[in-house]
């Protein structure tokens, strides 16, 4: 590693005295960090919050810090503060040791096996949801997704029916990412113990998370034993780093773990896409041709995804133009160097999707929605980082596989019958994720 350059010298906006860059960040983050990138290059400085940051946008670099030199970087108190209240010492907060038992303990889950297995319940799922539309009425999109993706989560990952729980638990995950926003936009940080109206509701949220955690893993352990590969039985017959069988509060932390990580992403990308297919005829007009040719009048198999070019294309492209991760967070716990300046243990680094996806050294015309530029000669000439909705790395989604299966076979269940209207702009309330500042409606047609 060469001798590096403080950070004072890496270069970044003055900012004002006191709150440096909070107020531009706060206002507008995704203009601002795309702004940061153009401007100052691909290390840059800010400060928000009282807390500094080092953001990285470029693709080598990036791979550094989630790849090549991981062993370096960890999530970071930054982090934890605004997930660790409620995943505990789940996979996605947990670090070391403890953090790869976890994961190797959760990965049959995922194996190609099992996937095949969920994608009948993925179509049932989204039929059950198309059951209730009616032909021209205004819904709620991303509450319909937020619903139908935690409903496959859990009956796919959990092997559990949530549906008469679903109101109870939808409300519960939406208040306490209500509660992990406030504490990544605020300058100043409201204790957890403050008994302010949020707060309070994401503590209530909390309990009802863990209530039906309790209720699931009680049946499990009340009924026959079972030898399956969903979640429960895999974390019912583990044991920890240190050979121990897992506690009830280590299961809990996965389950409620897998229910938030598990569908959240998934909705926000479906949402966003059928948001930008809405505004797009010529792409609707594509998918709707392919989905016709090749289902026809029947529903889609996890066979048929072969022949579906371009309902994968568009999911990359949703997830490109709107990644629902738009930014992901290290703490160094090392040094480090990137490229020439140093980088202190303590020191946040910050690397955004958002910015990354639409940058024009990468993507013509980037604002644009267009699936078609996802072809396998252009996938190959991109650089690994360009195109990261799913992290790098050791922790790279666990469930990026299962992710990608059920917004196809969603995204192909719904076009074959309906298109999607919106009826306002996007507009973002950014957080872990990017999160739409209020509903989503669009008017849904029958075709």
């Amino acid at each position: 590693m060469s001798d590096g350059v403080h950070h004072d010298h890496i270069p970044g906006p003055s900012g004002k005295p006191l709150v440096g860059n909070t107020v531009e960040f706060g206002s507008d983050p995704l203009s601002f960090l795309t702004r940061l990138a153009r401007e100052y290059g691909p290390v840059a400085r800010y400060e928000a919050g009282g807390f500094e940051f080092v953001q990285v946008s470029d693709p080598d670099l990036v791979e550094q810090v989630l790849v090549q030199r991981n062993e370096r970087y960890e999530k970071g108190d930054r982090f934890q503060a605004s997930l660790r209240p409620t995943l505990g010492s789940g996979l996605l907060t947990s670090e070391g040791e403890y953090w790869r038992n976890q994961r190797h303990t959760l990965e049959p889950a995922f194996y190609p096996r099992m996937l095949s297995s969920y994608a009948e319940t993925m179509v049932d799922y989204t039929e059950r949801l198309l059951s209730e539309w009616e032909d021209g009425e205004t819904r709620d999109v991303h509450e319909d997704t937020m619903s139908l993706t935690v409903e496959i989560a859990a009956k796919a990952l959990l092997d559990v029916d949530i549906r008469q729980e679903e109101g109870d638990i939808a409300e519960a995950l939406e208040a306490v990412m209500d509660r992990s926003t406030a504490s990544t936009r605020r300058p100043v940080q409201v204790p957890e113990w403050v008994p302010t109206p949020m707060n309070r509701r994401a503590r209530e949220a909390r309990e009802t998370l863990n209530d039906v955690v309790e209720r699931i893993v009680y049946d499990y352990r009340d009924g026959e034993p079972r030898e399956g590969n969903d979640v429960v039985s895999l974390l019912l017959r583990a044991s920890d780093h240190l050979g121990e069988p897992l506690s009830p509060e280590q299961i809990r932390d996965e389950v409620v773990t897998i229910l938030l990580a598990g569908h959240e992403t998934t909705a926000l990308a479906l949402t966003y896409t059928f948001h930008a297919l809405g505004r797009n005829p010529g792409p609707e007009r594509a998918l709707h041709d392919e989905v016709d040719a090749v289902l026809g009048d029947r529903r889609p198999t996890q066979d048929d995804l072969d022949d579906l070019d371009y309902v994968e294309q568009t999911v990359k492209e949703g997830m490109r133009v709107y990644p629902p991760v738009w930014q992901l967070v290290r703490e160094a716990a090392e040094p480090d160097d990137l490229d020439g300046y140093r980088i202190d243990p303590g020191t946040t680094v910050s690397m955004q999707q958002w910015v990354l996806h639409r940058d024009p050294r990468f993507y013509d015309d980037p604002e644009t929605f267009r699936p078609e530029r996802w072809t396998d000669d252009f996938e190959k000439s991109l650089p690994k980082f360009a195109y990261f909705p799913f992290g790098g790395g050791p922790r790279r989604c666990i469930g990026d596989r299962f992710a990608m299966l059920e917004a196809r076979l969603v995204l192909a269940t719904i076009a074959r019958e309906w298109a999607l209207r919106p009826h306002d702009d996007l507009s973002f309330s950014p957080s872990i994720t990017l999160r739409p500042d209020g509903d989503v409606e669009m008017t849904v047609v029958r075709r």
